[in-house]
C-alpha cells in the first residue's frame, strides 16, 4: 500500500494546485484523476470557451472593419477551425500542467478514487489502495438540467457539447442568463446565430450590480441578442432535430423554435460514489460542507473547489487548494473572503466585479457613496472604438473603504486585478484616485471612478 501525506481526489484547478503547493511545502502528495488533469475548467470550460470567445471577437471586428478603414470582397468564417484551435489550446495547457506535476514530483494516479476509510482511498478500476494522513476532495461539479427537461446531447445540450459544435446553429435558445449563458450568447451571435436568452430572475447576470446588468442588456439588444427576463421554461420538446421551448413570462406564454437549446442553469456536485456519507462527511444541498479552513465534518478530510458549492470559479478552487494544504502543513492560512473574490464574464462588453453591489451595501446599512466613470470618457477606449461601458465603485462613507468594484466594457476583466489588490489593502477612493495610472490606458477609468466618488473626476462632467 502506497503511503502519502495527502491524497487529492480530482486534478482540476483546485486539485492540481493543491498538489503542487503540497510538494513545495515538503509534503508527499498523490493526485488521483480519472480523466485529464486540469478538470472541467481547463478541458471543457474556462480555457476552451475563452479561446472561442477570442475568435468571436475577431469575427465581430471583421464585421465592423469598415469603421477602421478595412474592407474586403468576401469574408469566410469557419467555426470548425475555431473549435480545432480551442482544442489545441487545451492540449497545450494540459501538457503544461502535467509537466509541472512531474517537475514537482507529484505522484499522478490514474483512476477514480473512493474513500475506504478516513485515511485510505481505493482507486478504481485498478483496485490499488492509497494511504494518506489527509485527504482532499476536489472532484468538482457537473452541469444540471431543469426538472422535466432531458439533455440529449444533440438538440438539448450543455456547455460541454456546445464546445464541440463545428457549425453555428441557425437559431439557439439559451436557458440561463448567468455568465455561461451570456458568453455563449455572444459567441453564437458573432457567428450569425439567432439567439434568445431565457432568465428566470429580473435581469441578465442577476448576481451583478443592477446598473451593470442593465448596461449588458442594452449592449446585447444592440448586438441583436434577444432575451426574456422574469421568464421560466415550462417545457422543451424535440422533433426531427429541432426543439420547441415553452416559456412563461409576465406577459403570458411564449414558444421559441430553435435548432439547439443550451441549458446553463447551474451545477451539481460530483459526490456520488465517493463514500463520503458512509464516513460521516456532511453534505449540504448535495455539496460538501466545509469550515473556513476547508475542513469537512471529518477532521482528516478536506474539500475544495466546486464540490463545496462556495463559489464555482477556478481561481477560487485554486485559492481553496492552497489554503487547505497550508492548513495541513500547519501554516495557519488566513480565511478566504468569498465575497471579495473576483468574478468575470467574458462576453463583449466584458463584465467584472468584486465585493458588494450597491444594493447589498445599502441592505447592510452602510453609508453608501458611489462613483462611476464611462468608457466614452477614456482616451484609449475612444481610440479603440470601444466606448460602451462604465466602471462603478461603491464605498462606505464611514470607513472610507471601497467595498464594491463593478465594471462593464471592453477587456474589463483585465482591470479587476487592481480591484483585487485594492480590496486586500482596504483601499479608499482617495488612495486609488491618487495613484498615477499610465496614459492612455483603460485602467484610467478605474482611477476616474474613484475620483468620482467625491465628485472629482477630471475627464467627465456631470451636472
Amino acid at each position: 500500500m502506497a503511503k502519502y501525506d495527502v491524497a487529492i481526489l480530482g486534478g482540476g484547478p483546485g486539485g492540481y494546485v493543491a498538489a503542487i503547493r503540497a510538494a513545495q511545502l515538503g509534503l508527499k502528495p498523490a493526485l488521483i484523476e480519472q480523466d485529464r488533469v486540469g478538470g472541467l475548467c481547463l478541458n471543457w470550460g474556462c480555457i476552451p470557451s475563452k479561446a472561442l470567445l477570442w475568435n468571436a471577437e475577431l469575427v465581430r471586428l471583421f464585421r465592423e472593419s469598415e469603421e477602421f478603414g478595412i474592407t474586403y470582397d468576401a469574408l469566410h468564417i469557419d467555426m470548425g477551425k475555431a473549435i480545432d484551435r480551442s482544442r489545441q489550446v487545451v492540449d497545450r495547457m494540459v501538457k503544461g500542467v502535467e509537466f509541472l506535476l512531474k517537475k514537482n514530483k507529484v505522484a499522478s494516479v490514474a483512476g477514480r478514487g473512493r474513500l475506504k476509510s478516513r485515511t485510505e482511498v481505493a482507486v478504481e478500476p485498478s483496485g490499488d489502495v492509497i494511504e494518506a494522513e489527509h485527504i482532499i476532495i476536489a472532484t468538482g461539479a457537473r452541469s444540471r438540467s431543469l426538472p422535466g427537461v432531458e439533455i440529449d446531447g444533440r438538440t438539448v445540450i450543455t456547455s460541454r457539447e456546445a464546445l464541440e459544435l463545428r457549425e453555428a446553429p441557425e437559431s439557439v435558445v439559451i436557458v440561463g442568463g448567468g455568465p455561461v449563458g451570456a458568453e455563449f450568447a455572444y459567441f453564437y451571435r458573432a457567428y450569425g446565430s439567432q439567439v434568445t436568452l431565457i432568465e428566470m430572475l429580473d435581469h441578465l447576470l442577476p448576481l451583478e450590480d443592477g446598473e451593470i446588468s442593465r448596461q449588458l442588456e442594452r449592449a446585447f439588444k444592440q448586438q441583436g441578442i434577444a432575451y426574456r427576463t422574469k421568464a421560466k421554461v415550462a417545457g422543451v420538446t424535440t422533433s426531427n432535430g429541432r426543439a420547441m421551448v415553452a416559456v412563461s413570462t409576465e406577459g403570458g406564454e411564449e414558444e421559441f423554435a430553435a435548432d439547439k437549446v443550451l441549458i446553463g442553469v447551474g451545477m451539481a456536485a460530483n459526490t456520488d460514489g465517493l463514500g463520503l456519507e458512509e464516513l460521516g462527511v456532511a453534505l449540504e444541498r448535495g455539496f460538501v460542507r466545509i469550515d473556513e479552513r476547508m475542513r469537512t465534518s471529518v477532521p482528516q478530510i478536506f474539500a475544495i473547489g466546486d464540490v463545496t458549492g462556495k463559489l464555482m470559479l477556478a481561481h477560487v478552487a485554486s485559492a481553496q487548494g492552497v489554503a487547505a494544504v497550508e492548513e495541513i502543513a500547519g501554516r495557519e492560512p488566513l480565511p478566504l473572503a468569498y465575497e471579495k473574490m473576483p468574478r468575470c464574464t467574458y462576453c463583449q462588453p466584458q463584465v467584472a466585479s468584486l465585493g458588494l453591489t450597491e444594493a447589498q451595501a445599502r441592505e447592510r446599512g452602510l453609508e453608501v457613496k458611489v462613483g462611476t466613470f464611462p468608457y466614452r470618457g477614456n482616451g484609449k477606449a475612444v481610440a479603440m472604438g470601444r466606448t460602451e461601458g462604465l466602471v462603478k465603485l461603491v464605498a462606505d462613507a464611514r470607513t472610507g473603504e471601497i467595498v464594491g468594484y463593478h465594471m462593464i466594457g471592453q477587456d474589463a476583466t483585465e482591470l479587476l486585478a487592481e480591484a483585487s489588490l485594492g480590496s486586500v489593502l482596504e483601499a479608499t477612493p482617495r488612495e486609488l484616485g491618487w495613484a498615477v495610472h499610465a496614459h492612455p490606458t483603460l485602467s484610467e477609468i478605474v482611477k476616474e471612478a474613484a475620483l468620482a466618488v467625491e465628485g472629482e473626476a477630471i475627464h467627465f462632467w456631470t451636472e
